[in-house]
């Protein structure tokens, strides 16, 4: 871990501290403490910023950003930069010196299963493989999430957890689709937007939203994460981390 003096984060130039450029500029998503926020990961858990050396490593993602995990760039100066680097650093420090204060699952906290007997289970009991492939849609996915994240994605793999789309991209089409049957018999398909007991929403392969009353409309709802919601009755405590030490192999 980098050693981060004790004092507060020195002013950047212009007399703006680094907690006062994060608060503007990364607070939104990773929240004002660094531990995570509305879309983004707790950086004092992050295993860049733990081997980050004066920047060399959190400095390329800030300048370059992260558009395949919804981060832009960020044209920050180098005093703002490297203030901003000095505060996550510091943040860090405060929480690993206080444990207690940590308000999320450590890796470590849930790296207890047994890789080999997930793999049994993914391949056998069950029943990943009949959706998922450890070579193809999984394959680096211990790259992408970690620990808890990691768990969570594999418990409660819902469309409102997927990673909003970054600057400029198109909003991911949810995985749910629906076919929607008109009082004239005309089929409308599409991915689902909004379902309660009086709305019906979709978006159509053109991308128009278009949505009926579910009074004026029959409808079919074909949801592939369907299997993810019916097996959790289904798991003991040894089949999650398991399953979970078996998906942290997949880098």
């Amino acid at each position: 871990m980098v050693a981060v003096p004790q004092q507060a984060t020195p002013p950047a130039a212009g007399g703006t501290s680094g907690q006062g450029i994060f608060a503007a500029q990364c607070a939104f998503c990773h929240g004002r403490d660094a531990t995570g926020g509305a879309s983004g990961p707790d950086l004092t858990d992050s295993a860049l910023v733990g081997t980050d050396v004066n920047g060399d490593l959190i400095g390329p993602v800030v300048h370059s950003g992260r558009p395949e995990k919804g981060m832009p760039p960020f044209a920050l100066s180098d005093a703002d930069l490297k203030a901003v680097v000095a505060y996550i650093h510091a943040q860090k420090k405060k929480i690993d010196e206080n444990p207690g204060r940590r308000r999320k699952v450590s890796v470590e906290d849930i790296s207890t299963g047994n890789a080999d007997a997930g793999k049994r289970y993914f391949d056998g009991a069950g029943g990943c493989t009949k959706c998922h492939s450890a070579a193809k849609d999984l394959a680096g996915v211990a790259s992408r999430y970690r620990g808890l994240a990691l768990m969570q994605r594999m418990l409660y793999p819902t469309p409102q957890n997927a990673v909003p789309p970054g600057e400029g991209e198109k909003p991911k089409s949810s995985p749910v689709k629906v076919t929607v049957t008109l009082p004239s018999g005309q089929t409308v398909s599409g991915s689902l937007v909004h379902q309660d007991e009086f709305t019906i929403a979709l978006r159509d392969g053109s991308g128009w939203y278009r949505s009926w009353p579910t009074t004026g409309v029959k409808y079919t709802v074909d949801d592939p994460l369907k299997a993810h919601a019916d097996q959790l009755p289904k798991y003991t405590d040894d089949d999650i981390h398991n399953l979970v030490a078996y998906l942290q192999t997949l880098k």
